[in-house]
């Protein structure tokens, strides 16, 4: 069994209303010096594949398929035992 994770974040260069609304909101609470915030998504996937290359593979799969739109994000796939 292979577990892995996937972090989806907007590519550079596409705006981040989300991020923004996230700054913000720490600057109201008192956080300074912050330049910028990107925001993304965190999936876990628990796999029956315990070959980590064909579950690096399939997970891939799945990100371009579903898990990521690759017009505007970028993702990176960790696959452990």
């Amino acid at each position: 069994m292979a577990k892995a994770t996937v972090h989806v974040t907007l590519k550079t260069g596409v705006l981040d209303p989300q991020g923004k609304a996230i700054q913000h909101a720490l600057e109201t609470l008192g956080f300074s010096g912050i330049e910028s915030v990107r925001q993304g998504k965190f999936i876990e996937l628990d796999l029956a594949e315990a070959d980590k290359a064909k579950a690096q593979t399939a997970v891939e799969g799945m990100c371009e398929k579903l898990l990521a739109n690759t017009v505007i994000e970028t993702y990176r796939v960790e696959v452990s035992d």
